[in-house]
C-alpha cells in the first residue's frame, strides 16, 4: 500500500537539495539574499522530510505496537497538513501574514488530529516498551513551535509574552517536538534492527520523564526571558538522557554488527551536532572572549538542522520508505559513506564560519554544496525506492481485472 506522507516526504528531499544549492550560490554572491529563505530551508526539512515521514510512519509503529493493521491513511490529516504547508512555505518567503497564520493554522489542526489519532489507536492497551508518549509529547511540543513561530511573523508574540519567541519556537520543535520523536523511533526501531529491545521499561519511561521536563524547562527558560534558573536544570535533565538513549544505542547497534554500513553510523554522528551547542553554551554565558555569541545563535540552527535532524533522517527515510511502500520486511537503515561524510564535513565548515569572519561567505557556501551533495545521495537511494513502489503500484494497476 503507498503511503502518501511518505512519498511527501521524498518530495521535500528533493526540494531540500535546490534549498542548499541556494543557499551556496547565495553565499558565494551570485543570487541575492531573500528576506525569509534561511527559515524556509529550515522548514523544508521540519515541516516537509521530517514532519512527513512521522505522519506517515507513527501510526503504522502504534499499531503494530498493539497488534493490529497498519491502519488505512486519514486523507482528512494528509490533506489539512499539505495544503497547510503549502500555504506556509508560501507565505514565509514574503512575509505574508495571512498566509501564514492560515498555513500554520491548517498545520496545528493536522497536527492535533494525529494526536487523536494516535491516542486512539493506543487506547486500552498497556505499551510496555512502546513508544506512544514519546510520539505524543513530542507533537504537543510541535504545536507549540507552531503557536510561536507563526507568532514570529505576524507579531502576537508580545500577547504571549514571550521574552525570546525566536529561542522558544527553536527550543519547542528541536528539544521537544524533534528529541522526543526520534527517541520513541529509536524504540520501536531497535527491535526490528536488532530483535531486542532498546531498554526496560523502567529505563525508557525514565528517559521520557527526563527528556519531557527537560525540553519543557528549555522553552520556559527563553519564554521567561532567559531565566537560567529553569533553562540550566532543563538542560541538564534533557542532555543526560540524551546521552543514556545515545549511549544504550552504541551498545545495540555495535552488538549487532550494524556500524558496518554507513546507517548506523549517521545515527550516532547526527546526535553530535545536538551536543555540540551545549558544549559552547557555557561560553557564551559567562562572556568568554573571542566566543561570537550573536553569530553562533544565528548559524548554530542552520547546522543543527542538517547536522543531526537532517542526518538522522537520512538513516530513517529509507528504512521507512521500503518498510512501507515496498513490504519490506528486511529493510535496512539508508545512508551511505558519501551522505555521511558530506554533511558531517559540511556541519564542520558552517562552524568555522562562524569564527572565521574573512572566510565566512566561503565556508558558508562550501558547506551548503556538501550539504546538497549529501542531500543528493540520500535523495537517489529514496528516491529509487520510492520510484520501484510507484511502478510496482502501476503494474498492479494494469493487470488486467
Amino acid at each position: 500500500m503507498l503511503n502518501p506522507f511518505l512519498l511527501m516526504a521524498v518530495f521535500y528531499l528533493i526540494v531540500a537539495i535546490v534549498a542548499a544549492v541556494d543557499a551556496a550560490l547565495t553565499s558565494f554572491t551570485l543570487l541575492p539574499w531573500f528576506v525569509g529563505l534561511p527559515w524556509l530551508r529550515v522548514h523544508f526539512i521540519t515541516l516537509g522530510i521530517f514532519t512527513e515521514a512521522a505522519f506517515g510512519v507513527l501510526p503504522a509503529f502504534v499499531a503494530a505496537r498493539r497488534g493490529t493493521a497498519t491502519p488505512a491513511t486519514r486523507w482528512d490529516i494528509w490533506l489539512t497538513l499539505n495544503a497547510g504547508l503549502v500555504v506556509l512555505l508560501a507565505g514565509i518567503p514574503s512575509v505574508n501574514a495571512s498566509l501564514i497564520i492560515t498555513g500554520g493554522t491548517l498545520v496545528f489542526i493536522a497536527v492535533t488530529l494525529l494526536i487523536l489519532q494516535l491516542r486512539g489507536l493506543g487506547a486500552g492497551h498497556s505499551e510496555g516498551n512502546g513508544s506512544l508518549k514519546f510520539y505524543v509529547a513530542g507533537l504537543v511540543y510541535l504545536l507549540v513551535g507552531i503557536l510561536v513561530g507563526t507568532g514570529l511573523w505576524v507579531g502576537w508574540n508580545e500577547a504571549l509574552r514571550l521574552g525570546i519567541p525566536k529561542e522558544v519556537h527553536i527550543h519547542a520543535n528541536s528539544w521537544g517536538f524533534a528529541s522526543l520523536v526520534f527517541a520513541g523511533l529509536l524504540v520501536d526501531l531497535l527491535p526490528a534492527l536488532t530483535g531486542a529491545p532498546l531498554a526496560s521499561r523502567r529505563t525508557l519511561t525514565t528517559i521520557f520523564w527526563a527528556m519531557t521536563l527537560g525540553a519543557l524547562g528549555l522553552v520556559l527558560g527563553p519564554w521567561l526571558s532567559g531565566n537560567l534558573y529553569v533553562t540550566v536544570p532543563g538542560l541538564v535533565l534533557h542532555i543526560t538522557a540524551t546521552v543514556w538513549l545515545l549511549v544504550m544505542l552504541v551498545r545495540a547497534l555495535r552488538r549487532h554488527g550494524l556500524f558496518a554500513r554507513a546507517g548506523a553510523w549517521h545515527l550516532v554522528v547526527s546526535y553530535t551536532w545536538i551536543l555540540l551547542p551545549v558544549l559552547v553554551a557555557p561560553l557564551i554565558i559567562l562572556g568568554v572572549p573571542g566566543i561570537p555569541g550573536a553569530d553562533i545563535e544565528a548559524t548554530a540552527p542552520q547546522a543543527l538542522i542538517y547536522g543531526w535532524m537532517l542526518q538522522f533522517l537520512y538513516a530513517v527515510v529509507p528504512y521507512f520508505t521500503a518498510r512501507w511502500l515496498l513490504a519490506d520486511g528486511q529493510a535496512r537503515l539508508g545512508g551511505n559513506w558519501l551522505s555521511l561524510a558530506a554533511v558531517n564535513l559540511g556541519g564542520v565548515l558552517i562552524w568555522a564560519s562562524i569564527f572565521l569572519i574573512d572566510a565566512r561567505g566561503p565556508l558558508h557556501a562550501a558547506g551548503y554544496v556538501l550539504f546538497g551533495v549529501s542531500l543528493a545521495a540520500a535523495a537517489w537511494e529514496t528516491g529509487a525506492i520510492a520510484l520501484t513502489a510507484l511502478r510496482r503500484a502501476e503494474s498492479d494497476v494494469a493487470q488486467p481485472v
